[in-house]
């Protein structure tokens, strides 16, 4: 009973946070459409979620990790290394499929290193993957050459493709992406699985949870969804550098946690993470519609990483 009760409990506290993040979400609005009526557009709505197409999908990775009681701080680094080894395919004259095909093995396997270090051995996530983002940027560095490579166009036909001549592409494989962690999590006994992993990991194992197999898996699909970032990546940019990916994994950390999920593994929503880089994307977009000085927005992204860790550390205690 007391199980059941801190379950409802839990879930009690995520739906009031997702409820507090639409009503900030419908304040912000409100003032900012208020001060620049451009802000509630539909131009600058499908801007928002064009901008943070690449971050959301990074994110809903980021949230899967979470809820399985990992965490990987090189996806930001592995969506970098899939695109330059993309653009080296592509400029080596081979098919784009083939190149394509490539950086997503190159991106699972990244994925899967990771989860076999992490399984095998039993280390932190947090410093495993800090060192392999290392190495990835390492190997990035190494294929580009330190230089900005082209694309020359070939993934136009994703990055300025609109569908009904409003929606880009690009938040195609944004939606997609939510709709497949969301039932990956939600209606697969691989998803439930990953949640009591991320519950209580030792319960989990004497459960006949294959706990290694499946933080293994779990990884691997992080580092696949990290490759698909990158493909929305360069076709909106039409080039990449080996530092394309810096802080892409911290701001997708912060926009789960925004969203409800927690370090400490077992907690937290798709739905909740979604709304959590919806808010982030809003926020960005208000600061520049506000024309607030580019420095200043820095320090208030960093203050909005500082306020969602303690909120998160609070949650997790009211929680216990």
């Amino acid at each position: 009973m007391n199980m059941s009760l801190s379950t409802r409990g839990g879930e009690s506290l995520l739906k009031n946070q997702n409820t507090l993040l639409l009503a900030v979400l419908v304040l912000i609005a409100v003032v900012v459409t208020l001060i620049n009526p451009n802000f509630l557009r539909v131009g600058n709505i499908v801007s928002i979620f064009q901008q943070i197409s690449v971050l959301g999908i990074l994110t809903m990775a980021m949230a899967l990790l979470l809820i399985s009681g990992g965490i990987d701080l090189s996806l930001g680094t592995t969506m970098a290394l899939t695109a330059v080894v993309i653009s080296r395919f592509v400029t080596d004259g081979h098919p784009l499929v083939v190149a394509v095909a490539a950086g997503m093995i190159v991106a699972a396997l990244c994925g899967l290193v990771n989860g076999l270090i992490i399984a095998l051995t039993k280390t932190m996530p947090l410093i495993i993957t800090l060192g392999m983002a290392s190495v990835q940027f390492g190997i990035a560095l190494m294929v580009s050459g330190g230089q900005f490579m082209n694309f020359g166009g070939v993934f136009d036909p994703i990055g300025r493709t609109r569908i009904a001549g409003i929606l880009p592409a690009t938040i195609i494989f944004f939606i997609a992406a939510v709709a497949v962690a969301y039932v990956l999590l939600n209606y697969t006994r691989f998803g439930r699985r990953i949640v009591a992993i991320g519950g209580n990991e030792e319960n989990a194992y004497l459960s006949g949870i294959a706990v290694a197999r499946h933080k293994v898996a779990i990884y691997t699909i992080g580092g696949l969804l990290a490759g698909v970032a990158s493909i929305v990546l360069v076709s909106r940019l039409d080039s990449i550098v080996a530092t394309a990916g810096t802080g892409y994994e911290l701001s997708a950390l912060t926009a789960a946690v925004i969203g409800g999920v927690t370090f400490a593994g077992g907690r937290g929503t798709i739905g909740g993470a979604f709304i959590g880089v919806v808010v982030m994307g809003v926020i960005s977009n208000a600061m520049t519609i506000l024309a607030i000085n580019s420095y200043l927005q820095t320090a208030i992204t960093g203050g909005i990483i500082v306020v969602a860790v303690i909120l998160s550390n609070l949650t997790t205690m009211r929680r216990s």
